[in-house]
């Protein structure tokens, strides 16, 4: 008697290869549609929020070519539509591997929905009050003697704007390795064993986030960062 051929029917709540790549699709558009409505909405109240991101700088921005306003407009209309819709952005992450999660483990993330968004405002706000008038402060004074200020709108408002954005994503890190450490993804050990590794990873980061290449605006974004590794680390020993 012959074995009886391996079934291939899929158990309940398993998907096909296909049925994956489409859910996938479905929440990319629904998410792009959420950064659309964000960044219409943000369109509305992008010359007020130009005048309060060149606030710290005190000055007039230069516009050096005919199309660099409206560009300079539309960049920060797309960064504030990001923030706005940061809440559904993470939702549709998190409903993108929930599936593939034990109930256990749903409890921890839909925990985390709500406090990603608030650390990532708590990032917003630091580098809006603490890092960027430091950064203001250091640059709009530096060799004044040599050095006549007049700074483009193209290299100021692209260095707020990200700035404000990578800061606040990056105070996510601790919250998600705490939900890594309570699905057993990463233990404290292996993330102290890795912070040689992690520091470089946190320098190229800090190196993509700041626009100039100058060591202090460096420093200043990788501190935080460096001090974020290693409250995720407490928080991997707490979970």
């Amino acid at each position: 008697m012959s074995a009886n051929p391996p079934s291939t029917k899929l158990n309940p709540g398993e998907m096909t290869l296909l049925g994956h790549l489409e859910e996938l699709r479905d929440r990319l558009v629904k998410s792009a549609i959420a950064v659309l409505i964000g960044t219409i909405i943000a369109a509305i109240f992008t010359p007020q929020i130009l005048e309060l991101l060149i606030a710290p700088y005190g000055q007039k921005l230069q516009v050096l070519g005919p199309t660099e306003g409206i560009s300079i407009y539309f960049r920060v209309a797309l960064t504030a539509g990001l923030i706005f819709a940061m809440p559904v952005l993470i939702y549709q992450f998190l409903m993108f591997i929930l599936p593939g999660l034990e109930p256990r483990e749903k409890r921890y993330i839909f925990l985390g929905v709500p406090a990603a968004f608030v650390l990532f405002l708590i990032g917003v706000a630091f580098a809006w009050f603490i890092m960027i008038p430091s950064a203001i402060g250091f640059l709009s004074s530096w060799q004044t003697e040599v050095f006549k200020q007049e700074w483009q709108s193209q290299k100021y408002i692209p260095f707020i704007t990200s700035l404000i954005f990578w800061i606040g994503i990056s105070f996510e890190t601790p919250l998600f390795i705490f939900i890594m450490a309570k699905l057993n993804l990463v233990t404290p050990r292996f993330l102290i064993k890795q912070w040689r590794f992690a520091v470089v990873i946190i320098a190229i980061a800090a190196a993509m986030i700041t626009p100039t290449v100058d060591p202090f605006n460096m420093a200043l974004v990788m501190l935080p960062l460096i001090v974020l590794y290693g409250f995720s680390i407490l928080l991997a020993y707490l979970a």
